[in-house]
């Protein structure tokens, strides 16, 4: 087991399911190599995988944690595997769930800002089930990230959008973020991901509606943004100039430049960080956090 192996591991069991071009594009030099690596802790039952039906070609290896995976970070954790809150069948659930487009879209959101060459970094990724262990009393947001560049750090929380939800719906989730920051007295901007523009023209008006209703609607910072900019410009992440803060039509900015249109947004040094001062009641939260990237020995 190396250093990436292990790391392997503690990536799918917080975010449930990854892809080899997922795993490839965060690990490995070439997919090649990370199919072969991939391949060797299936054989040993690190890893499960399983390939989605598709109507037309092959839907690439979905990977899980497999028993002996599960084992594995049981002992690094000095717990049993019961007590890592790990089951096999639950696991591999996942293969016939209906939110698994959604869960490998918000997996892909996020490797797209990693691996973009650009001088910010992800130094946070947490997954939809830790959020909702977390905050899941008020709000649920689909994940938590936290990007650095050139010394500014932005926390944020990601609303992964599909464009199968009534806006009212989506919008209505204001109300939950607007509870969180009552509550913990935090700041935290909120970014909605569409998949066509047209779609974020229409959320715009729907959360805009929402938000001016809110008790205080600054202290839910919002922006937009659309997936179809990375499919029209080449090389386009999450990172670049395609967010629209919601309180402004000052046009598009890109990542890092969001953190200044919002006076009252929380520092991630001034505000509660749960990683250090919350107590697991149960297995499944036992581990924390994977860096978003391997580390820097991860490949000896």
């Amino acid at each position: 087991m190396t250093g990436r192996d292990r790391w392997i591991l503690r990536m799918v069991y917080e975010h449930r399911v990854l892809t080899t071009g997922q795993l490839a594009a965060l690990a490995f030099p070439t997919t090649k190599i990370a199919s072969r690596r991939l391949a060797v802790l299936h054989t040993y039952r690190i890893l499960d995988r399983f390939r989605p039906l598709r109507v037309r070609g092959t839907a690439p290896y979905h990977w899980t944690l497999a028993p002996a995976g599960a084992a594995i970070l049981a002992a690094e954790a000095g717990v049993s595997v019961r007590e890592l809150g790990y089951n096999h069948q639950t696991t591999l659930s996942v293969a016939h769930s209906l939110h698994l487009t959604h869960t490998l879209g918000v997996a892909e959101w996020f490797t797209a800002l990693i691996t973009h060459p650009h001088d910010g970094h992800v130094v946070r990724w947490w997954s939809q089930t830790r959020c909702q262990r977390l905050w899941g009393d008020l709000a649920r947001p689909d994940a938590h990230g936290r990007y650095t560049h050139s010394g500014d750090q932005l926390d944020f929380f990601l609303e992964y959008d599909l464009g199968t939800t009534s806006l009212p719906r989506v919008a209505a989730k204001l109300h939950g973020f607007a509870e969180l920051a009552r509550t913990t007295g935090t700041v935290v901007p909120v970014l909605f991901w569409v998949p066509t523009t047209s779609r974020e023209v229409n959320a715009r008006v729907a959360l805009r509606r929402t938000w001016e209703r809110l008790p205080d609607p600054e202290a839910v910072p919002v922006a937009t943004a659309s997936a179809e900019f990375l499919g029209s410009i080449t090389g386009t992440s999450p990172a670049d100039q395609v967010w629209l803060a919601l309180h402004t039509d000052s046009g598009r900015r890109n990542l890092h430049e969001l953190g200044n249109l919002w006076p009252r947004r929380t520092t991630p040094e001034d505000g509660i960080d749960p990683e250090s001062n919350w107590a697991p009641s149960s297995g499944s939260l036992a581990l924390a956090p994977p860096p978003p990237s391997p580390p820097a020995s991860a490949f000896w």
